[in-house]
């Protein structure tokens, strides 16, 4: 099957750029509602779908060639489609595309009348759970935030955002697992926002950035400076791993920069970032850039992310 590319420009623009008032987010599957149940990745025979839960029923879905993201290069976006509930399925009839999904089952006919069918699953990050190696400093494991300042823990055992850890580090591998909200109606930077801060300096964006283009403001980029080289980003309500390999900028006797900050990200087990020089400082920074260490940061910017499993290792 070739299908046509099927690009809603509007619609990508918007779902990429666009931030408003969220409803409110849900932060357990049994509590997302019956569009929970819909959104999320679609796997059959050399092909592949991500539907976006979009609010009152609507969704949007991004149609793969050959897999995901992320599971084979040559994995292709090949169709972008609207779709809406209509009872106990989803419909829809956009750009000569024409279908439902029902039963957990993405069923289609393409405008050049191939057939394909597609079936619900959930990916795991083949890093989640990783245990620490020698050596390491167990920074969080869900009984105490002991090792962060103000740090908050529900009564999940998940630490809360919106702080740092007490200590400082210089050079770093950083593994840390964390989870977005499900927020159908929200947009953009409005949509599980959060942040993993080097040194607090510079941010590896923590988004609800699932089936969108992948930019360097959406999950995974390295904020405003990098985008990832594939949207590895998984559904909200999913757990997800980042493993961060950091080098500290150098600095000269008399304060001054001699060598950029260097970064590598694996996100989901899938390099993102590799040795990504960070010119500067990211935009809500803790500290200006400097030779001194700094701690591990993790943003809160009003939306209910979690945090799990976060161990470091100094080099």
């Amino acid at each position: 099957m070739t299908p046509r590319l099927l690009a809603s420009a509007a619609l990508i623009c918007t779902l990429a750029t666009s931030a408003f008032a969220a409803d409110d987010a849900s932060i357990e599957p049994e509590n997302a509602g019956p569009d929970f149940a819909v959104q999320g990745e679609y796997v059959g025979d050399n092909a592949a779908a991500q539907v976006i839960a979009l609010g009152d029923g609507k969704f949007h879905i991004v149609g793969w060639a050959h897999g995901l993201p992320g599971t084979t290069d040559e994995a292709e976006k090949v169709a972008e489609l609207d779709a809406q509930r209509e009872g106990d399925r989803i419909v829809f009839a956009t750009n000569g595309w024409k279908g439902s999904i029902e039963n957990g089952v993405l069923s289609g006919v393409s405008p050049d009348g191939d057939k394909a069918s597609v079936k619900h699953t959930l990916r795991e990050s083949p890093a989640a759970g990783a245990k620490p190696p020698a050596g390491a400093t167990v920074l969080f494991d869900g009984t105490n935030a002991d090792a962060w300042e103000g740090g908050k823990v529900d009564d999940r055992g998940f630490l809360k955002c919106g702080t740092k850890t007490k200590k400082a580090f210089n050079d770093f591998t950083l593994h840390i697992e964390f989870r977005t909200p499900f927020m159908p109606k929200a947009r953009g930077q409005g949509r599980g926002n959060s942040g993993v801060y080097s040194q607090d300096r510079y941010e590896t964006q923590v988004l609800d950035s699932f089936g969108l283009k992948g930019e360097n403001n959406e999950c995974g980029g390295i904020y405003t400076i990098s985008k990832p080289r594939v949207n590895m980003c998984f559904p909200p309500l999913s757990w997800q791993t980042y493993d961060i390999d950091y080098v500290a900028a150098k600095y000269s006797d008399d304060g001054l920069k001699t060598k950029n900050a260097i970064i590598t990200v694996k996100q989901n087990g899938v390099l993102i970032q590799d040795h990504v020089e960070i010119p500067h400082a990211t935009g809500s920074a803790g500290l200006t850039e400097g030779p001194t260490p700094g701690p591990i940061a993790l943003q809160n910017h009003g939306t209910p992310v979690f945090y799990r499993n976060i161990w470091i290792v100094e080099k």
